[in-house]
C-alpha cells in the first residue's frame, strides 16, 4: 500500500487498539488525523504506521505512546502526495 492509497475518513488505531481518530489529510510523508480524545489535529509520521487493513491504519506504537509524542504541530514543509504513482514508489507502507 502507498501513502496515496489511504483516505480520508479511515480510522487509526495505536497497536494496543485503542483509537486515535481518523484521516483528515493524507501527505507524501504525514497523515493528518482528526483526533478524538482531544480536539484538534495530530500529524503522524508515516515512518509510524505498521499496517493498513480494510480502511483502518495501525501505528507501530500504543495510543498513549502517539499522543506524548508532540505531534500536535503541522509539519514545517509542505506534505503534498506525489501525485504519479512512479514517484509515491519509495513510500509503501
Amino acid at each position: 500500500m502507498r501513502m496515496t492509497d489511504l483516505k480520508p475518513g479511515w480510522t487509526i488505531l495505536g497497536n494496543d487498539g485503542r483509537k486515535i481518530g481518523t484521516i483528515d489529510h493524507v501527505g507524501q510523508n504525514y497523515v493528518d488525523a482528526l483526533r478524538i480524545s482531544f480536539r484538534g489535529h495530530m500529524y503522524i509520521p508515516a515512518t509510524h504506521i505498521a499496517n493498513v487493513e480494510r480502511q483502518v491504519v495501525y501505528l507501530n506504537l500504543a495510543k498513549d505512546e502517539a499522543e506524548d509524542m508532540g505531534w500536535e504541530q503541522p509539519p514545517r514543509e509542505a506534505d503534498h502526495p506525489d501525485s504519479e504513482p512512479d514517484a509515491d514508489l519509495h513510500r509503501h507502507i
